[in-house]
């Protein structure tokens, strides 16, 4: 193992060190992007059970206990109950951008590492290649053997640097769509909370009078109304009565 690192020349040891930064922050994403440390089953239990305001008591002290992105959320949208729902969103939106931002820490390092490691890897090789040719001379140009064998060093950095970017790779791709799917769960939470508090208002849902079958509640157009006395006068005399 040690000929082969040393094989590859310092370009193999950046690698190598490139290598245990990926599998650190992966594993750190891994455990950090569990569905209980984002999302307590017991937080979305308590909101679904919500229907007064000692429920909501309840659910502010279980969001205190286990604290969460969502129960985080949660309590800055209980904390702001007193402003108007519009004004609320406007402040869950702004909290929502730090808390993924939070989710989606670490994973630049994971994204760099995919693009760098290959482009390093193939910086090696073409290092390992120059350094070969420079040191055959004519006569040794006839020993194939050793051609060979130090082209195949010479690509080993190549190599460790796909076997890199692939595992992180597949890593990075599927921890953004795991934090897609948080995010949109934290704003079905959100959006359950604020539908709970802020009920539609009571003449939204109030039917029309003709369509609830209500008739004459509404008042007769004055162009529709009974003719004045003066208007009965003046077509008796223009009829000749």
């Amino acid at each position: 193992m040690c000929e082969f690192l040393e094989a590859g020349g310092p370009f193999m040891w950046l690698l190598l060190t490139m290598s245990v930064v990926a599998l650190t922050y992966i594993i750190e994403r891994g455990l950090a992007l569990r569905w209980r440390n984002v999302v307590p089953e017991q937080v979305a239990t308590t909101l679904s059970q919500c229907e007064n305001e000692n429920d909501l008591a309840t659910l502010q002290t279980v969001c205190r206990q286990l604290p969460s992105p969502a129960s985080r959320m949660l309590l800055a949208a209980m904390d702001q109950f007193a402003y108007s729902k519009a004004e609320n969103i406007e402040a869950l939106q702004t909290r929502a951008r730090k808390e993924i931002s939070t989710l989606e820490s670490g994973l630049v390092v994971i994204e760099v590492i995919v693009g760098s490691a290959p482009l390093l890897g193939l910086v090696g090789t073409l290092h390992g290649l120059i350094t070969l040719f420079g040191d055959f001379g004519a006569a040794s140009m006839a020993d194939h053997t050793s051609l060979a064998k130090g082209i195949s060093i010479a690509l080993n950095t190549t190599l460790t640097g796909l076997l890199i970017a692939i595992p992180s790779l597949i890593a990075w791709s599927y921890y953004n769509k795991k934090v897609e799917t948080m995010a949109i769960e934290l704003e079905a939470l959100c959006d359950d909370l604020l539908q709970r508090y802020y009920p539609p208002s009571a003449h939204a849902s109030q039917p029309l009078a003709y369509a609830s079958g209500q008739q004459g509640t509404l008042e007769e157009p004055e162009s529709f109304a009974e003719p004045s006395t003066t208007g009965k006068k003046a077509r008796r005399k223009r009829d000749g009565r």
